[in-house]
């Protein structure tokens, strides 16, 4: 597009906040679809730019932007006879880190990080489960880019370091785990639980009480007998709050939530939901559950996923559950977690390079209910982008949210929850 006629689109007011504007056609294409579905007014669109511009954004969950993996190296690999669970790493270890020591990828990352405007993600970095030396792997990649990209992407372990890092002009991630780390030794309580403080010596600070299914804490909330917390999971809660370590719900089950909610002495979260009120999901929560977490001083994380947010399954239903969020519980419980990642433009012609594989089998975390995933439209996902946190801005102005209840639904409200259940704990 010309500049002269870009200048003339909505997406033209961006030349005013250059840091913010869209650095290739893919993540300009999202904005467009996005402010195509919102239209919102020029003045809407230049008040919300420079409220994101100023604002500390923290993601109450989500993923950094993902490489493209090295084709010919997994080609390598596969070719050589090297296993399943060793390809899953090495796709999952280039997507993590690629970025590191590659200049196209590092580009691709550091512009769509410069694009979305956010200041800190609650990175997800442990894959689902509960064995430390499986939780490990991702905290180990996401610490080594942290190394290797320090002038760029800081790991802040409290709020005063995304705060420093905001004002320092770079770009931060909080350590968030898909699981309490147990070594399922059954020795004891307290030797079960031990890792959760060697975990957050290594930064993590949030952790998922369950994913899909059950584990030994509760049920998750793909299991239909919704069977709730269990008396080892009220144990983990405890030590979770003596440690410092936010207690995540987001996968767990409503009975699970719940109880968790009026067990935990510090405030809690679910880091990337919905409002069951608008859309019944498995990942979404009543409005019982809700006022149990917020209740604690906690938050829920509105998230992006279409097939969550039912309705028009885009930013305006995105929009909608934050504004029931806020109109019922309070602009102080509300956050967002997108639960989505921005992808390198160079992924698909590398992932073409792969030679046809043998059907694998379905990993455990992969075991979603029937129906529960899929369904989503390229044009309602590209809506609610990664990179289009400036539009969730804009959106919030246009639905008439104070810029206070923006500016607290953009960071400020993860950053408390953060403080309070830092603020105390004995390193």
């Amino acid at each position: 597009m010309h500049r002269r006629s870009f200048l003339a689109t909505p997406l033209g007011a961006y030349y005013a906040f250059p840091q913010l504007a869209p650095p290739n056609e893919v993540i300009e294409q999202s904005r467009a679809i996005a402010l195509k579905l919102l239209a919102p007014t020029e003045k809407q669109i230049q008040h919300g730019l420079e409220l994101h511009a100023k604002s500390t954004v923290v993601e109450s969950y989500g993923f950094m932007p993902r490489a493209a993996i090295d084709g010919d190296a997994i080609k390598s690999a596969i070719e050589a006879g090297a296993s399943d669970l060793e390809i899953q790493d090495l796709l999952e270890e280039q997507a993590m880190t690629r970025y590191v020591t590659n200049p196209a990828e590092r580009k691709e990352y550091l512009d769509a990080w410069r694009a979305a405007g956010v200041t800190c993600i609650v990175q997800n970095a442990g894959e689902e489960g509960s064995a430390p030396m499986r939780l490990i792997k991702r905290l180990a990649r996401y610490t080594y880019t942290a190394q290797h990209l320090r002038d760029h992407v800081s790991l802040c372990v409290n709020p005063d370091d995304i705060l420093a890092a905001k004002k320092a002009g770079r770009h931060s991630i909080t350590l968030t785990g898909n699981g309490v780390p147990i070594p399922q030794d059954w020795v004891s309580v307290e030797e079960e639980l031990r890792y959760i403080r060697i975990f957050f010596q290594l930064g993590v600070r949030m952790m998922h009480l369950t994913y899909n299914r059950r584990n030994a804490l509760g049920d998750g909330c793909g299991e239909p007998a919704n069977a709730g917390l269990s008396d080892f999971g009220h144990a983990a809660i405890a030590e979770m709050n003596r440690t410092g370590v936010i207690v995540d719900v987001a996968h767990s089950g409503w009975r699970t939530s719940l109880e968790a909610a009026k067990a935990s002495k510090k405030p809690m979260v679910a880091s990337h939901t919905t409002c069951t009120a608008l859309h019944r999901h498995i990942r979404s929560k009543p409005d019982e559950v809700v006022k149990a977490i917020c209740d604690t001083g906690g938050l829920i994380g509105i998230c992006s996923i279409p097939e969550f947010l039912g309705r028009t399954g885009d930013i305006r239903a995105m929009l909608d559950h934050i504004d029931y969020a806020v109109k019922t519980f309070g602009p102080d419980h509300v956050a967002i977690g997108t639960d989505v990642a921005y992808l390198s433009r160079n992924a698909a012609a590398e992932t073409r390079k792969l030679p046809k594989r043998n059907r694998q089998r379905t990993r455990w975390e992969a075991l979603w209910p029937a129906g529960s995933l899929g369904g989503g439209t390229p044009e309602q996902t590209r809506s609610m982008a990664w990179t289009n946190w400036p539009v969730f801005t804009i959106g919030m102005v246009q639905r008439g949210h104070s810029d206070t209840t923006v500016a607290k639904i953009l960071g400020q409200n993860v950053l408390r929850v953060l403080r309070a259940n830092f603020d105390g704990v004995k390193l």
